[in-house]
C-alpha cells in the first residue's frame, strides 16, 4: 500500500481530504479502513524500529495519518500519539537530556507548565519561564546548556500572542531547537513551520478532531527529527490505536470548513460580549482591543474558536452565568463542534497554586467558551440571556 501524494494539492481544503490516502484504495473502498490489528507478519526487517506492530508506529493507520499531518503542516515528517501531553512529553524528552536547560513561555498550558515546573526535575532538566512578548529579556536566561524554547501559538486560556517571529530569530541565532503548541490556532490559521519553526505539535484531541470522541497527539518537522522522536515514543508507548487513528483521520477532513466558521462565530460572539455592560473583559485577538491584535492580523489567518472573559461579581457570577446558559455545555477541553464553556481555575489550571493563577491572570471568575459550529444567532440569544 502506497500513500497518496500530498505534492499535487496546492491547498489545504484538497489535502485535509486527500493526502495520505492509500492508492489504489485498499479493495476499491473509498474510505481507508480501520486495520484492527496490532501485530502484522515479519517481512525481513533489519531494526527494531521497522518492525511492523503497533507500538512501533508505523502500522497502516498510523502511516496514513502521518503523512496527511506532514502535508498539512508543510513539514517532512509526522506522528501521532496517543494525547497532546504524550506528544509534548515525548517530544520536549526527545530533545532534552539530563543537565540540559528549556526556555518555556510563562502562561502554558496547565498540564504543560505542570510538566516542566514539576516533572523535568526529577530527570536534571532545567527551565526558565519567559515573557513571550518581551525579546529583550530572553538573552539574560540563556545558559550554556540551553537547548530549546518552547511557546504556544495562542495561549490558553487568556488568548495572549508571543512574539512569534522573535522566538523563531531567537532559537536561530542562539542555536535552540524551536517548538510550537499550535493547537489554538491548527494549520488553517496559522503554519508554524513555514514560519521558521523547528517542531509544531498539537493536541488532537482538539480542532483536529472536532468531535470530543478521541484523545490524541501529533509532532511535524524535519524528517530526523520525527524519526528521533519516534523512536523514544515507541520506547515510552504512547501510541494511537486503530479505532482511534480512523476517527481522527475522518475529524480532520472537514478541519478547514469547522475552523472557519468558528472564527468567523467567534468574533461576532467576542464583539457582542465586549459590548456588554456588566463585561469586564474579553480574551480575543480579533478584537482591536486586544493588546497584540496587529500582532495576530499580520501572523494568522483567522483567530480562531475560543475566547475567555470575566464578568462583574467575579466568581458568583461566574458560576451563574454557567448555570443559566442553554447550548454550551459546561464542560473542560475545547475544538469540537460542541460548543463548551469552562472556569479555568477548576479545570485546565486546577493544578496551579491560586496564587500562580492569579499572578498568571487567571483569575476565579474567568469564563473560557469554545465556540463550536451551531448557528451563531443562537449562541448570541443564549448568551445575551444569561447575561440578564
Amino acid at each position: 500500500m502506497s500513500a497518496s501524494g500530498s505534492g499535487s494539492y496546492k491547498r489545504i481544503e484538497t489535502q485535509l481530504v486527500h493526502a495520505g490516502e492509500p492508492s489504489p484504495r485498499i479493495g476499491g473502498a473509498v474510505e481507508m479502513p480501520i486495520f484492527q490489528s496490532a501485530t502484522y507478519e515479519y517481512a525481513g526487517e533489519g531494526s527494531y524500529h521497522d518492525i511492523r506492530y503497533l507500538r512501533i508506529n508505523n502500522t497502516p493507520s498510523q502511516l496514513a495519518l502521518h503523512d496527511k499531518l506532514a502535508a498539512l503542516e508543510g513539514g517532512e515528517a509526522a506522528l501521532v500519539m496517543a494525547s497532546g501531553m504524550a506528544a509534548i512529553s515525548t517530544t520536549l524528552l526527545t530533545v532534552l537530556s539530563p543537565g540540559d536547560h528549556l526556555l518555556a513561555q510563562s502562561g502554558l498550558y496547565g498540564g504543560t507548565h505542570d510538566l516542566v515546573a514539576a516533572e523535568f526535575p526529577r530527570f536534571g532538566i532545567e527551565r526558565d519561564l519567559i515573557d513571550a512578548d518581551r525579546r529583550d529579556s530572553w538573552a539574560a536566561l540563556l545558559r550554556p546548556n540551553t537547548r530549546a524554547i518552547y511557546v504556544e501559538a495562542m495561549t490558553n486560556p487568556l488568548l495572549e500572542v508571543a512574539d512569534l517571529e522573535g522566538v523563531v530569530q531567537f532559537a536561530r541565532e542562539h542555536g535552540l531547537t524551536s517548538i510550537i503548541d499550535n493547537t489554538f490556532a491548527t494549520p488553517v490559521n496559522y503554519r508554524p513551520l513555514a514560519a521558521g519553526f523547528d517542531l509544531c505539535l498539537h493536541s488532537a484531541t482538539k480542532y483536529l478532531n472536532g468531535h470530543a470522541d478521541i484523545v490524541a497527539g501529533a509532532v511535524i518537522g524535519k524528517a530526523e527529527a520525527i524519526e528521533g522522536i519516534r523512536h523514544r515514543a515507541n520506547h515510552l508507548g504512547g501510541s494511537l490505536d486503530p479505532h482511534a487513528a480512523f476517527l481522527l483521520k475522518r475529524g480532520l477532513k472537514t478541519l478547514a470548513l469547522r475552523v472557519r466558521y468558528q472564527n468567523e462565530s467567534t468574533q461576532r460572539i467576542a464583539g457582542f460580549l465586549a459590548s456588554q455592560p456588566g463585561v469586564v473583559r474579553v480574551n480575543y485577538p480579533g478584537l482591536e482591543s486586544h493588546p497584540r491584535h496587529a500582532r495576530a492580523r499580520r501572523l494568522f489567518a483567522g483567530y480562531g474558536g475560543v475566547l475567555s472573559f470575566e464578568l462583574e461579581g467575579g466568581e458568583r457570577r461566574a458560576e451563574d452565568f454557567a448555570q443559566r446558559v442553554r447550548i454550551p455545555a459546561v464542560a473542560p477541553s475545547l475544538g469540537g463542534v460542541q460548543t463548551l464553556l469552562t472556569r479555568p481555575a477548576t479545570t485546565s489550571h486546577a493544578g496551579l497554586a491560586r496564587e500562580e493563577r492569579l499572578r498568571l491572570g487567571i483569575s476565579d471568575g474567568l469564563l473560557r467558551l469554545s465556540v463550536g459550529i451551531e448557528a451563531t444567532d443562537d449562541l448570541l440569544e443564549d448568551i445575551r440571556q444569561a447575561l440578564r
